[in-house]
C-alpha cells in the first residue's frame, strides 16, 4: 500500500482506527503470554495508540514503528511527554521518553540492529492494515526482528471481505497460520463477533464481524512441513 495513502489519512485526520481506551484483549489475553515486567515490547504500526500507555503502566518498555511522524509527534504530546530526544538514524527518526520509543519510518526497512532486542510484541493494527499483496513480506520481516522463545500477541478480523474493501482488512485463520506457522506457533486465544459495536461495518450489509486474537511464539527455527 502506498506509503502516501497514511500520510494523507493522518493529515486529514481520517483516523478511525484510533481508539479511545486500550483494546480489551490486552486485559484478556496479555497475561496468557507470560511476558516478564520490564520486557521491551515491540508495536509495529503502532500510531498514538493508547495500547502502548497500557502496556507501560503494567511495567513495559515501549518500541513502536510508525510510519506518520504526524502520528508519532501527537504521541508524545498527548501523553505530555516534554522530554523526547530524537535522532536520526538512515531513513528513521528515533523518538525516546522514558519507556518510550518509536521509530518513525517505514517499518519494513527496520532492521534487527536498529530495533534492538526485544522479548515480546503486540500488533493490533500493523498486519490487518496491509492488502494480500503485501502480508507475506511483513510477516517474514517480523520473524526476523522477534528472537526465539519471544512473544506476540496478533489481532486479526474476520468478515466478508467481497461485501466490503479494507482496510482494516479480513485475515482468515488459514492465512495466519500460512504467513506465520514457519516461524511461530499460532494459537487462537479468543474471538468476538463486533458487529454490534460497528455501524460502519453493519451499513454495508455485513452481518459478523469478528475480531481474534493470536498468540505467537516465536521458535528457534522454522518448522519443517
Amino acid at each position: 500500500m502506498d506509503p502516501d495513502f497514511w500520510h494523507q489519512r493522518w493529515q486529514a485526520r481520517q483516523i478511525g482506527f484510533h481508539q479511545s481506551a486500550p483494546h480489551p484483549f490486552l486485559e484478556r489475553c496479555w497475561p496468557s503470554l507470560n511476558v516478564a515486567t520490564g520486557a521491551r515490547v515491540y508495536v509495529p504500526l503502532c500510531g498514538k495508540s493508547l495500547d502502548m500507555v497500557w502496556l507501560s503502566v503494567r511495567g513495559y518498555r515501549v518500541v513502536g514503528s510508525e510510519l506518520s511522524s504526524l502520528a508519532v509527534e501527537e504521541f508524545f504530546g498527548e501523553q505530555q511527554r516534554t522530554d523526547v530526544q530524537i535522532e536520526k538514524h538512515g531513513s528513521f527518526h528515533w523518538h525516546r521518553s522514558g519507556a518510550f520509543e518509536i521509530f518513525a519510518g517505514d517499518a519494513l526497512q527496520l532492521t534487527p540492529e536498529l530495533l534492538g532486542p526485544v522479548q515480546a510484541a503486540y500488533d493490533r493494527a500493523a498486519l490487518v492494515a496491509l492488502p494480500p499483496s503485501m502480508r507475506e513480506r511483513y510477516a517474514q520481516h517480523f520473524a526476523t526482528l522477534m528472537p526465539a522463545g519471544s512473544r506476540t500477541l496478533l489481532v486479526a478480523f474476520e468478515y466478508e471481505q467481497t461485501i466490503k474493501d479494507g482496510p482494516p482488512f479480513s485475515v482468515e485463520p488459514d492465512e495466519v497460520q500460512r504467513l506465520y506457522g514457519d516461524f511461530f506457533r499460532v494459537e487462537e486465544l479468543e474471538r468476538v463477533d463486533i458487529i454490534g459495536e460497528s455501524p460502519k461495518f453493519a451499513a454495508t450489509g455485513l452481518d459478523a464481524l469478528h475480531e481474534v486474537a493470536y498468540s505467537l511464539t516465536r521458535v528457534p527455527r522454522a518448522i519443517s512441513r
